[in-house]
């Protein structure tokens, strides 16, 4: 993922909140944030259960764009 695909999943992201808020788990910024952090220190585990071959040591902004994803809906 290229910086300027992350600013349309972003934009994409923004949208789907702003239409779809009754379906993210986290609403809030503080609960947002909190749920970022739980999944950022996760989603190691997630790409290997999942049979991907990331490493998420090595920051891509695919890694953003799952982490930030992986956010709005974990608890």
């Amino acid at each position: 993922m290229t910086r300027i695909e992350f600013i349309e999943f972003l934009k994409e992201f923004k949208t789907d909140f702003d239409k779809n808020k009754e379906n993210w788990e986290n609403i809030n910024l503080s609960d947002f944030l909190e749920s970022m952090i739980a999944y950022t220190e996760d989603i190691q585990g997630f790409y290997d259960n999942m049979g991907m071959n990331i490493n998420a040591d090595n920051p891509t902004w695919e890694n953003f764009s799952h982490i930030l994803k992986g956010a709005s809906i974990y608890e």
